[in-house]
Order: structure tokens, then C-alpha cells, then sequence
């Protein structure tokens, strides 16, 4: 599942493992429900049968070697962007190519970096690390002890799991710190409060887990003390999603953050003093975003009143921290979003933050400067038509880092002081986009919504009904897709002579809440019948027919992609489902299915399985209808979306005589691959099976 914002980008998919599931196989009718024993080995035997069977037709196809060979290549060039995160003077890197498969962590002066100098110091070398301790370890992320800039805690995967192991690093040393702090694997985040404090939220034993999987405790663990002594800081009921912390710096003074996190959509926010913790009274639906002096940041997602004046939903706001502790709220405006225009992201800098909004799914980038209690906006000029990614700042200067991409732009990294710009670095042109053009047109959905879909295509393609297109979406959890280069669908799919569609269903943030809200629970089939629209819109134009259709789903997408074959089989003759929701009869039930309630609905309720068994794909498939061939793809290590879900929904397709194609990777996680050469691999038998299906490459 993607993540609600940014703020809880680190800690919303730190769910827990495989023994949730394994206390839920209740009764039930499920013929299949064995597949669902991860690590089973009748189920692993049937995985290994259904891979072989789809490694032999994929891969003997003349189009899959030179495609996997080209992606290893360009995913190990040493070209790539470097992608720099800034910390005091130096921008640290992790860094992946042939000869560093799990990756080099690297650092260089930030002055030597914007030079493009070369004199890289390395601080962990992950593969080796792998090596020694015959672990399949996947970088994760760093919590910096700030502003000592020395120590930090490093989380590690093993085999790209959400599960992860925190140690102590000391960056100087190069080296994990001897006795420093340890937290076995488990779920859950860690941050410092001081060099010999951390705030800790792990599966701590028996009842300190929420029914969906998360860590239901958050406790202050001291240096040289056993985790058993630790005080609790904060514990949330079993119903509550999780308990989340999150700290900001500004002016070398630390701020933390507990989320009580109620259901998905809202929580109970509270501050830290590391004395005592104080309720923050705002809008249970608001996300806290950002930092800045001593306010703080909100994303609205409904209206709010505050001294009789209405903050839209969607807004940006700040408001006094010291004053909203004392119930008074100073509310200054930051964005206000109108129909055509969302909130995506933002970074703090010393003396502004930079906020990334879109108009129309096309990106703008705005400074706002805090100056007598009033945010003022100035346009950051950048290339149109395209998206932008912010990377990285420092609230101790103005600088920060960006990204700017679109389908036919390679990908292009700037850096910026104040009002300053620099392109630093561009991505090599990885295919010829000069034959090819991007169009946005709009579908009209089942209610009458507009939808807009952005359309890749080549200059002289002909209105026949007979261009191959694969149509992309995810439509869920508030998240945007946005158009970005991509040189896997370039190579594999626009030489090949394909079309490629992205369409901004409802369910997404393109358009803020409002647009979210419209796919919610009963809204559901929205998201659905938007997708619908879209292919019915291609077709409309001439641009394609159902013969020559694809769809593409990932996670939320996967389940998108699931219910448009089985109600919509005409629509399409190929259709990828990767790291799907498909049983949403059990979804509930399995490893952190419960968390996204707020979304779907709860199946146990009645009149809520009422809506979701409409389009739950599992209870839908028929053996009475002609399917497509579909492709399932999951990970065997995904302890986020369960792969029972698609080793369920192939094994009943096949019993119902309706040809498919499985692909299970063991190690990888929710995205399926943790090195290039295994990204290769899959990325070439995705592409491999759109071209058999859709474009005759037999």
C-alpha cells in the first residue's frame, strides 16, 4: 500500500510479519486457503511448479534476453543520477550497480559534490556486510543523531522485507557501535532524543501489536539498559492502526511527534517534551507535514473552522506550536488548492520551505517565506509539463535538492540556494523520444466525472483501432501518479511500437481529498468504472481495440487490475497484477490488511461486505466467462500485501480451466526485487508477456 504523506513515509508500512496470519485460518469454504501458509510446503512446491511453468514460456521468447541484458545494463550504468541527501556539509548516497548489487553508502562534501567530483568515501558496504553475516540485507533508512551528524541508526531489511533490524552506526568510525543500541527484528521505527535516549516502537511480546499488525507501544530506551526496563511513552488501544513517532530539527533544537494513529484516515496528534506528552487539539483527518521556527505545518483533509473562518480541504496551514498547546489556534494560510490543483509535497530549509503542488497532474514548485505572520509565495521557475520530486534539504541553509522528469525528459537533478537553481545532473537519453509525443485527454466515468489520462505515442501513430496499449493506475489511499521517464516502459514498450496510458482515477490525490473521498468504501466502484472509461475513451478515438488492450496494477493497483478483468473481461486481452488485494473476503485477516479498513470497508460488517463482494475479484471469478491470460506477480518475502492473494486467485483460475501465468520472487518485499539484476529479470518478463499478448512478438 502507498503511504497517506510524507510524514509518515518512514513508518505507515512498518507492518509485522507472517505470524498474523498464521493465528487466522479459521473456518471457511476457501478450497485454497493452504496457499495462504507462506512458507508451507505444499504451497512453496505449487510456487515452484507455477514459476518454472512461467520462466519456460516467457523466457524462451526471442524478445526476453535482449531486454533483460539492456535493463541490466542500464540499471547498473554508472551514469545514473547520484541522489543526494544533504546532512551538514556533506550529501550521502547509497549507491547500486553490477559490482555493488545491495549497494555502497557513501558520502562526499557537499561543495565537491555539486562540482561532480568523484572522491566518494564509503561508510558501509552492504554486500559485504550480506557476506559476513549471510544475511540478504536491504538498505532502509538512517535516523541521524542531529546536530552531532556522527551517530545514527541504521534500519536493514533482510531480503527487502518491512521487518527490519536497527543498530547503532558511527559514521567517523565507519563502524556499528560496540554495545551501542540493538533492536532485533521487528516492525516498528526508532529516533533519538539524545545520545543516550531513543524512542522505540517494536513488537515488544505478547500484546503490544495492533490488530492490524503494528506496533501498538512506543517506550524510551536508554543506553546500557535492557529493553525490558524500558519506560512506555505512549500505548494505543488494539483497535487503533498504530503508534507512530516523528521528529523535526530547526535551529538545532529537536521536535517529536506521537501519532496515534486511529484508523488510516485519522489520528490523535501529540507533542513530546521528553518530560511530558500534550494533546493537540485539531482535526482528527489532518496530517502534520512539516516544521518550520516553531510552527507547525498541517495538510487539511476536510474544511475546518477556526474563529470563524473556513480553511478548505486540502489546504496547507500553520499554526503556532506553543500557542496550539494552549488550545489557541493562530491558523496562517500556506496553499489553498482549487478544483484543478492538489498538494503533493514539501521540504524545510533555513529561512523557507518549498512546497510541490499540481495543477492538472502537472507539477509547480512555490518557496513560501514566513514574513509577518503571513506565508508569502514566489513561483519557482521550472521545465513545464512534467513532474517534480524533492529529495532533500537542510533546515540549517537554504539548500535543498529536486528532480524534474517526464515520459519523453529524462530524468534531471537540480540544486537550489534561496532563489537560486542549478542543474547539477541529467540522465542519459536511454531511448529515442524524438518520435514520440505526449497528449492529456479526458474520459467521462459512468457518473458523469471528467478523467483525465495522460497518452504516450509515437508522432505518426494511425487511428486504426490496432496500437497495442497497456493503460496504468492505482486510484487509492490519496496517492498521485504523476508522469515521470521511465526507461523500462521506453525500451520495452514504446520501441516495441506500444502505446503507454496513464489514467488518474478517482481514488488518487491528483485532485485532493475530495478526489480520494469519491472512491472511498461504497464509493469503490468509482475508481473502477473510471478505469473503464478510460479504455472505452481509446477505443472511442480509434487509438485501440479490446484485442490490442492491456491494464497494469500495482499493490491497490493490483486489486484495481484484478476487478477489471473479472467485470470488465472484454475490455482487455492482457493484464499484469502485481503484489495484489484480491480476497477481499479475507484481506482483513492477513498481515496488515486491517489497517486499510478505513478504505475498502470491513468485510465482517455486513452491510459492508454487502459493497465489497460486488468487486472482490476472488469471490467474482467465473468459470463461465472467457478471461484474458493474465500474469500474476508477487514476492514470497511480501509482508505487506500477502501473497496468498495471488497464489489464491492463479490456483483457482487454473482449476477453472482458464489459463494464467504466475511469477513469485522470493526475496524483495512489496516491490518484488532488491537488486538490479533480479529488477532486470522481472521488468524484462513484464514486458516479454505485454508484447506476446498485445503486440504478436511470438
Amino acid at each position: 500500500m502507498k503511504n497517506r504523506t510524507l510524514s509518515l513515509v518512514v513508518f505507515i508500512f512498518l507492518l509485522f510479519g507472517n505470524q498474523i496470519c498464521q493465528s487466522q485460518y479459521n473456518q471457511t469454504d476457501d478450497a485454497y486457503l493452504w496457499l495462504e501458509e507462506i512458507e508451507g510446503e505444499k504451497a512453496l512446491n505449487w510456487v515452484k511448479s507455477q514459476n518454472a511453468k512461467t520462466e519456460k514460456i516467457i523466457t524462451a521468447n526471442p524478445l526476453f534476453e535482449p531486454l533483460r541484458k539492456k535493463y541490466l545494463e542500464i540499471f547498473n550504468d554508472n551514469q545514473q543520477i547520484i541522489y543526494p541527501s544533504i546532512l551538514g556539509d556533506y550529501v550521502y548516497n547509497l549507491w547500486q550497480d553490477e559490482n555493488n548489487e545491495r549497494g555502497l553508502w557513501r558520502r562526499i562534501p557537499l561543495a565537491d559534490y555539486l562540482s561532480n567530483k568523484s572522491n566518494w568515501e564509503v561508510i558501509l558496504d552492504i554486500d559485504e556486510l550480506s557476506k559476513k553475516e549471510n544475511r540478504k540485507w536491504i538498505w532502509l533508512s538512517v535516523t541521524w543523531l542531529e546536530p552531532d551528524n556522527k551517530k545514527c541508526l541504521l534500519a536493514l531489511s533482510d531480503g527487502g522485507k518491512d521487518e527490519n533490524e536497527i543498530r547503532e552506526f558511527n559514521v567517523e568510525t565507519k563502524e556499528f557501535v560496540k554495545d551501542g543500541f540493538f533492536f532485533k527484528e521487528s516492525k516498528g521505527d526508532a529516533l533519538w532524543i539524545d545520545e543516550n535516549k531513543v524512542l522505540i516502537s517494536r513488537n515488544f511480546g505478547e500484546g503490544t501489536i495492533t490488530n492490524s499488525g503494528y506496533p501498538r507501544e512506543i517506550k524510551l530506551a536508554e543506553r546500557g539498559k535492557l529493553i525490558e526496563t524500558a519506560k512506555t511513552i505512549f500505548y494505543t488501544d488494539s483497535t487503533s492502526v498504530s503508534v507512530v513517532s516523528a521528529s523535526f530539527m530547526y535551529e538545532n533544537k529537536q521536535h517529536i511527534f506521537i501519532y496515534d494513529l486511529i484508523d488510516f484516515y485519522s489520528m490523535d496528534l501529540y507533542y513530546f517534551s521528553g518530560d511530558s506528552l500534550e494533546k493537540i487539539e485539531c482535526p482528527k483527518d489532518v496530517d502534520l507535514v512539516g516544521f518550520y521556527k516553531n510552527e507547525i505545518i498541517l495538510l487539511l483533509h476536510s474544511d475546518w473552522n477556526v474563529n470563524n473562518i473556513k480553511y478548505k480541504e486540502g489546504s496547507l496551514i500553520s499554526m503556532d506550536l506553543t500557542q496550539a498547546l494552549e488550545g489557541k489556534f493562530n491558523i496562517k494560510k500556506i496553499f489553498e488548492p482549487n478544483v484543478k490543483s492538489s498538494y503533493v509535497s514539501m521540504i524545510t530549509s533555513k529561512d523557507h520551505i518549498t512546497v510541490n503542488i499540481m495543477e492538472n497532474v502537472q507539477s509547480k514548485l512555490i518557496n513560501y517565506e514566513l514574513k509577518n505572520n503571513t506565508w508569502i509565495g514566489e513561483i519557482v521557475s521550472i521545465p513545464q509539463f512534467g513532474s517534480i520530486d524533492l529529495l532533500s534539504s537542510s533546515y540549517c541553509s537554504n539548500d535543498y535538492f529536486f528532480s524534474y522528469s517526464s515520459y519523453l525528459n529524462p530524468t534531471a537533478l537540480y540544486y537550489a540556494n534561496g532563489h537560486e537553481m542549478k542543474l547539477v545532473q541529467k540522465s542519459k537519453e536511454y531511448f529515442s523520444t524524438e518520435n514520440f509525443e505526449i497528449q492529456q485527454f479526458t474520459a467521462i466515468s459512468k457518473d458523469g466525472a471528467n478523467i483525465p489520462y495522460f497518452i504516450v505515442h509515437k508522432k505518426d501513430m494511425v487511428l486504426n483501432g490496432k496500437n497495442p496499449t497497456i493503460v496504468y493506475a492505482y486510484g487509492g489511499f490519496n496517492y498521485s501518479i504523476q508522469p515521470h521517464y521511465s526507461k523500462s516502459k521506453g525500451i520495452g514498450w514504446l520501441q516495441q511500437g506500444g502505446v503507454y496510458v496513464l489514467a488518474n482515477i478517482r481514488g488518487g490525490g491528483e485532485f485532493g481529498p475530495s478526489w480520494h473521498q469519491a472512491a472511498l468504501k461504497e464509493k469503490r466502484q468509482n475508481a473502477y468504472n473510471d478505469f473503464y472509461a478510460v479504455a472505452e475513451d481509446l477505443i472511442k478515438r480509434k487509438i485501440t481495440s479490446p484485442k490490442y488492450l492491456g491494464a497494469h496494477g500495482e499493490s491497490n493497483g493490483g486489486l484495481m487490475a484484478g476487478v477489471a478483468f473479472t467485470q470488465r473481461p472484454d475490455l482487455y486481452n492482457a493484464v499484469v497484477i502485481g503484489s495484489p488485494l484480491l480476497d477481499m473476503k479475507r484481506y482483513s485477516k492477513l498481515l496488515a490488511g486491517a489497517s486499510w479498513i478505513g478504505e475498502y470497508g470491513n468485510p465482517e460488517i455486513p452491510e459492508e461486505w454487502d459493497y465489497i463482494k460486488k468487486y472482490s475479484p476472488y469471490q467474482n471469478i467465473s468459470k463461465d466467462l472467457k478471461y484474458p491470460e493474465v500474469f500474476f506477480i508477487t514476492s514470497t518475502n511480501d509482508d505487506r500485501v500477502h501473497p496468498g492473494h495471488a497464489r489464491k486467485m492463479a490456483a483457482k483460475m487454473k482449476d477453472m480451466a482458464h489459463p494464467c501465468f504466475y511469477y513469485e520472487t522470493i526475496e524483495g518485499g512489496h516491490s518484488t526485487t532488491s537488486t538490479n539484476e533480479q529488477l532486470a529479470y522481472l521488468c524484462a518478463s513484464i514486458y516479454t508477456y505485454f508484447n506476446m499478448m498485445l503486440n504478436n512478438v511470438h
